[in-house]
């Protein structure tokens, strides 16, 4: 799989394509392989692949109109678990559970804490800064999301296909992105490309992601301390 994608791609950066007014679609699909999780090996769920395109062309560049989504927080789970907004776009995290919830984040991206929050009610976080931001809950340890934050309106998530489509983009050049949480961040540079959007759009071959190297590592509660065994949260409800 990942010789046709090279092959395909040494071959499309010969091809010059004319600009030309109106967008296009860009189209793929997306496999992940070598994978220990075991609703990918059995159920071929590949979604949460985040796909994105920066042009070549500074000029190019499109305005970045802000969005709003929803990440909710339900059975004890942050859903959808990955989504992708442009800068200045806006997350909200209803709280959809009997329970206290207590989303944050202390990676690179954007650090943020929307603190203890009851059943039925909902926080909102705008980000400003494009990055990757790994989201947790301070009372379960075992909650765990993704918010890619991009510096441009070109992008796509995929859902449990792998297909996906990034629409509206104007025929050019461009850098095409890609990041998944359980590959390394050296096989997905690796996997980046130039290529040329044509007029008429195009679909783009099967994209393989290999899961292989990838090691889970426990992460910290908000304070940089290790979770209690029992989850944390004081007299918040669990």
């Amino acid at each position: 799989m990942i010789w046709r994608w090279l092959i395909f791609f040494s071959a499309l950066l010969w091809v010059a394509h004319p600009l030309a007014a109106g967008a296009a679609d860009l189209k793929g699909q997306v496999e992940i392989t070598n994978s220990r999780e075991a609703v990918v090996r059995r159920n071929k769920d590949y979604s949460g692949v985040v796909l994105w395109l920066v042009p070549v062309d500074p000029a190019q560049a499109a305005p970045i109109l802000p969005r709003h989504v929803e990440m909710a927080q339900k059975d004890k789970t942050f859903t959808p678990h990955v989504v992708a907004i442009p800068v200045g776009g806006t997350v909200d995290f209803p709280n959809q559970d009997p329970v206290f919830h207590n989303a944050f984040s202390n990676f690179a991206g954007q650090p943020f804490d929307v603190g203890y929050y009851q059943p039925g009610t909902t926080r909102s976080v705008t980000f400003k800064h494009a990055g990757i931001v790994r989201v947790f809950c301070q009372i379960h340890p075992l909650m765990s999301a993704i918010i890619a934050v991009l510096a441009t309106p070109w992008f796509a998530v995929t859902p449990t296909t792998g297909k996906f489509t990034i629409a509206g983009v104007p025929p050019g050049e461009y850098h095409l992105r890609l990041y998944h949480e359980r590959a390394l961040p050296e096989n997905l540079e690796f996997m980046e490309r130039t290529i040329s959007v044509p007029p008429a759009g195009f679909t783009l071959p099967l994209i393989s992601i290999s899961e292989t190297g990838y090691i889970p590592a426990p992460h910290m509660d908000k304070f940089g301390k290790p979770y209690p065994p029992a989850g944390y949260g004081g007299g918040a409800g669990q």
